[in-house]
């Protein structure tokens, strides 16, 4: 007898603690269920330490972008917003494409449709439609601006340039057409290819400032614009040997000429207001021919301002798209990884480790191991290097070395932010932070602080904006990048 009232005193107990649970849900005092939720949804760890925060997402994300407080995640029929804090969805929408505008300040995402014309700027945090255009056939879009182009027919266009969260165009542009068809975000301008990494999306970074000089090709013809006046400098067309692109603030005509059973490449650079000659390099290979034959279908490598090319003794070169200096030449056996403006990533001739260069400098800056399997990129924020086995991202400061995060972890990089990353493996994705242990903010290279100046990275003594082959520097105090 006792013993059945001991089981009913329990039943009664268990019902009264659920009850309670629900008052307290339901009035807003404590709510268990979305940690519980989140426990049952949650697969293995993506990391080790831990990530701050692991959420599984609808699809598998065709893009992963830090935007301000939030990361965007787009995927292949909608894209959602997600608090860089906590992970929590703050919005989702329906759209075939998304790309992200802006700098930490001030960032929009512009979504769309495939096949159809028009986009609309959404505001990150909220969701809200900031700005909605239902004519435009494809959009660029930059840390700094945002481009649009508007064709009445197929040889008639205008290209605009808004800031990312302007209301009317800082200038407009007559392009005689920029190709057939809807090109949805970012469609092809000539300009160089960066170096890549499987284990890093090619994107991690975000918006790249906008170059001060973009090719437009249009109809076998290229058209070059400045792009702080929106003035229309060039109308070139290339000759059917030649790989015509915009890089550095200079106009680069690639030649390539066969004979003896071997392709000859020669670079000229010209002064895109004037025409003039201002450098030339002979026996330069900048890999724009990528087949047999000496046929350009690609774009150089590099990054920015700078050309990846290869020497005639064999050995990879950093060439200054502006004035045409040799920046960089590697040492025999040593492979080029990654490259901006300023550091190059360097695998060392035994394949076993990794060299950090600062281009202005002879000395290397710092070495680190790196299995012959490993990969490098340079973003915005940090150098990360990948390893497997055992799997490993590092994230370093690039100037110094300083090592800002050490993750075991097999997921690949997403997205970088100035004080974290985004790592996810399928549906799952995951915020790390720099400089700190799992779930204990930390500041990281860019965060509030901790950065010298406008468009400066970890390390830096000054602004990287400004000069003839660089973007356009922002009024102090703006709260733009430039």
């Amino acid at each position: 007898m006792a013993k059945g009232s001991a089981g009913r005193s329990a039943k009664w107990f268990l019902a009264f603690m659920l009850v309670a649970v629900i008052v307290l849900s339901a009035t807003g005092i404590w709510n268990p269920f979305p940690n519980v939720l989140a426990w049952v949804n949650r697969s293995q760890p993506l990391s080790e330490p831990d990530v701050v925060w692991q959420q599984r997402v609808g699809g598998t994300p065709k893009s992963v972008t830090v935007a301000g407080s939030t990361v965007v995640v787009e995927q292949r029929t909608f894209v959602e917003s997600r608090s860089l804090a906590t992970g929590g969805k703050l919005w989702e929408r329906k759209a075939d494409w998304a790309a992200v505008a802006g700098s930490e300040t001030d960032p929009v995402v512009a979504t769309g449709k495939l096949l159809t014309k028009g986009y609309e700027l959404i505001d990150p945090e909220t969701g809200a439609v900031r700005r909605r255009d239902t004519e435009a056939s494809g959009v660029w879009t930059y840390r700094n601006a945002l481009l649009d182009v508007h064709c009445r027919d197929p040889r008639e266009c205008t290209l605009s340039r808004w800031d990312p969260r302007g209301t009317k165009p800082v200038w407009t542009a007559f392009l005689p057409g920029v190709g057939t068809g809807l090109f949805a975000d970012n469609p092809e301008v000539l300009g160089t290819r960066r170096l890549t990494t499987k284990h890093v999306a090619d994107d991690a970074s975000g918006p790249e400032t906008m170059p001060s000089l973009l090719g437009f090709p249009v109809d076998g013809r290229v058209h070059i614009v400045d792009t702080a006046t929106g003035r229309v400098l060039r109308d070139v067309q290339p000759g059917r040997a030649d790989r015509l692109v915009v890089v550095g603030g200079r106009m680069l005509r690639i030649e390539a000429r066969a004979e003896d059973g071997s392709c000859y490449f020669t670079v000229l650079a010209r002064d895109p207001i004037t025409g003039q000659e201002v450098w030339r390099r002979a026996g330069i290979n900048l890999r724009t021919a990528n087949a047999g034959g000496c046929v350009q279908r690609d774009d150089p490598q590099g990054g920015q301002s700078v050309l990846v090319g290869v020497g005639p003794d064999g050995r990879e070169t950093v060439l200054d798209g502006y004035d045409g200096r040799l920046l960089w030449s590697g040492a025999e056996g040593e492979k080029l990884l990654a490259v901006d403006d300023r550091y190059a990533l360097v695998r060392s001739a035994d394949h076993q480790s990794l060299i950090g260069r600062e281009l202005a400098r002879d000395a290397p800056r710092w070495n680190r191991p790196l299995s012959a399997e490993g990969g490098a990129t340079l973003t915005r924020s940090a150098a990360l290097l990948v390893d497997e086995k055992p799997d490993r991202v590092l994230a370093l400061d690039p100037l110094s070395g300083r090592e800002l995060l050490d993750l075991a972890t097999s997921a690949k990089v997403l997205a970088v932010g100035p004080a974290g990353m985004v790592i996810g493996d399928g549906r799952d994705i995951g915020y790390v932070q720099f400089g700190s242990a799992a779930g204990v903010p930390g500041p990281g290279p860019g965060a509030p602080g901790t950065s010298p100046g406008p468009g400066a990275g970890p390390g830096d003594t000054g602004p990287t904006c400004g000069g003839p082959k660089m973007e356009e520097c922002r009024p102090a105090g703006s709260g733009k990048d430039g």
